[in-house]
């Protein structure tokens, strides 16, 4: 298999027009996103860009039923649900004989060998090997049984770990610290992917471009604008069957996926991921009709492609060539503060507790959210306090709106009442992750809105990054002052978004907001071991109205996608939570 590390970036346009080697009877998958994975390791596959990838060529034990609505696992690499012990505690997993991982060098003979039990006790063992700094340690950080301590003592990969064990060469026994009902839902994660360590010790450091897995494709070249990946031809045999994807005619008919019954997976040969972060590129090579196969609607196509908006109707000529979905999106965007910087801080002394306080409720005050919706999403989607996505237990439309309603005066008093003026207020950076149109938008409006509460113009600097892994590396060395973000959700439960405020989490796990309260950290572990109840929902709603009430963050904002691909194509698009879906489109 080779690599192309070193390819040459080439304009957009020459690169889709370069000839690959598959041959003409091939069918090929055009794919596009509006980002770049900096990374194919599963330790360091925190976006949606780098997951799409790596559950693609990375066996997880589970995954989610394709088309099920709402979200439900199955089995995967796995041979069925985890076996549960009566407290809850033991988890004992079988998993899939005679699956292999895709031939290479860092085998023996280069022929991949069998994958085992063993290789998903090694490959959870990374997160905790400090020098790797995963992105991913959070989920299972202080619930499996040793496996914290094996990190601090050297990460001697020789070592056991007592709840992370491969029982024989087909069976993985976790046992937990405490009860965590969200556990399976790690377990179909990129994070959670299956590696041979034989590949991570050849490839070093470029293990995270050089992929070694057991998926249903194979990496065949990489640059910042093209991913290929190739049918794996010694993937495990996997038929497609509408009724445990989880199909409803009633909604999904008009997609085709009916034809896909019976159908071995994956089923195209080749998929060309095309990373196209300019909405405009993106948008001419989706019209072109040859070129990339789907896209998501941008502000500045909406009008020119919709026919309504309530409902979403497309115009007579883009009905007539593509199919589109409209959903809210599993996941939210929102800004934080970062609790590291010494004026948003939470702090033992009274005084400078309460005017960091009322710095950061001032700006959130200063925030207008239905301008931002209107302004940039054209009036799609929805706006609500806190931090827990709608759908998701915990959720409550009757929350209290004044955190998400503008008020100038209100702002203006609490920045006065607690001392602050022009000349003592601090320098605020605003981070973007890129230097977009869009982005200087973000920071423009922003601006604006400090501005009305007193802020001086001079003090308010936008901080530009050339790409999202610079951006995110600084999140990850609490190097921003702000924290603006986009969370899809990892797994449908509001657990998911609460976390990102767990002390323990701080970065560079995924609280980047480094909140530290001990009474939220209190609540939110009695919360993490429960099943679901109405007392759980209820600490849930606590739990939400503590992060409003403290100011952590506007927030927030779920999207309402407009998700389009060309008729030619039989496919459900679907980035959120999901993964592992490229196997299932089908190319006519």
């Amino acid at each position: 298999m080779k690599i192309n590390n070193k390819a040459k970036l080439l304009p957009l346009a020459v690169m889709m027009s370069l000839a690959f080697t598959a041959n003409a009877a091939d069918k090929v998958l055009k794919f596009s996103e509006d980002g770049t994975p900096t990374t194919f390791d599963p330790v360091q596959s925190g976006t949606t860009y780098s997951n799409t990838i790596v559950t693609a060529v990375y066996d997880t034990l589970y995954e989610y039923r394709y088309l099920k609505v709402p979200y439900e696992l199955k089995p995967s690499l796995a041979v069925d649900m985890p076996t549960v012990s009566e407290d809850g505690l033991t988890y004992t997993i079988k998993i899939k004989p005679g699956v292999h991982f895709i031939d290479d060098p860092a085998f023996k003979d280069g022929k991949g060998r069998e994958v085992t039990a063993q290789d998903f006790v090694y490959s959870i063992k990374r997160h905790f090997d400090p020098k790797n700094m995963s992105q991913g340690a959070w989920l299972w950080t202080n619930k499996i049984v040793g496996l914290d301590q094996w990190g601090k003592d050297g990460a001697d990969y020789s070592k056991p770990v007592e709840g992370l064990k491969a029982l024989d060469k087909y069976t993985i026994q976790l046992k937990l610290t405490q009860k965590f009902p969200q556990m399976t839902y790690t377990l179909a994660m990129g994070y959670s992917a299956l590696v041979p360590r034989e590949a991570v010790d050849k490839y070093g450091r470029k293990f995270g471009t050089h992929p070694v897995g057991s998926g249903p494709f194979k990496l065949t070249s990489h640059n910042s604008t093209k991913t290929i990946l190739d049918k794996n031809p010694g993937y495990r045999h996997e038929v497609f069957h509408l009724k445990e994807a989880g199909y409803d005619p009633k909604t999904q008919a008009y997609t085709g996926i009916a034809a896909l019954e019976g159908k071995t997976l994956p089923i195209v040969d080749r998929v060309e991921a095309n990373w196209v972060k300019q909405a405009s590129a993106r948008w001419n090579s989706f019209s072109k009709g040859n070129e990339i196969v789907n896209t998501t609607l941008q502000n500045e196509q909406l009008e020119t492609v919709l026919a309504s908006k309530n409902p979403v109707k497309l115009k007579p000529e883009y009905a007539e060539k593509d199919n589109f979905r409209v959903a809210r999106e599993s996941g939210m965007v929102f800004n934080m503060f970062n609790f590291d910087n010494e004026y948003f801080a939470r702090s033992s002394d009274p005084k400078i507790n309460a005017q960091n306080k009322a710095l950061r409720c001032a700006i959130i005050k200063s925030f207008n959210w239905p301008e931002r919706v209107s302004r940039f999403y054209l009036g799609l989607g929805e706006a609500y306090p806190g931090f827990i996505v709608p759908g998701t237990d915990g959720f409550d439309p009757d929350m209290d709106k004044s955190s998400i309603t503008q008020d100038i005066a209100g702002a203006k008093k609490l920045l006065k009442d607690n001392g602050w003026n022009a000349k003592n207020l601090p320098v605020m950076i605003y981070p973007a992750s890129s230097s977009s149109v869009l982005n200087k938008q973000f920071y423009e409006q922003f601006r604006g809105n400090l501005l009305k509460i007193g802020y001086p113009k001079k003090k308010i600097k936008l901080k530009t990054y050339a790409n999202f892994g610079d951006f995110n590396k600084d999140l990850k060395q609490s190097k921003t002052m702000l924290v603006p973000m986009g969370w899809g959700l990892d797994y449908p439960d509001a657990e998911n978004t609460l976390q990102l405020f767990y002390g323990p989490n701080r970065s560079p796990g995924a609280n980047s907001a480094n909140y530290n309260n001990p009474e939220y950290d209190k609540l939110f572990k009695k919360a993490s071991v429960m099943q679901p109840s109405p007392e759980r929902t209820a600490i849930y709603k606590q739990l939400n109205q503590m992060l409003v009430d403290d100011c952590v963050g506007m927030g927030s904002f779920s999207r309402t996608r407009v998700r389009m691909w060309h008729k030619n194509v039989i496919m459900w698009p679907q980035r959120d939570i999901l993964g592992n879906y490229l196997k299932y489109v089908d190319v006519k």
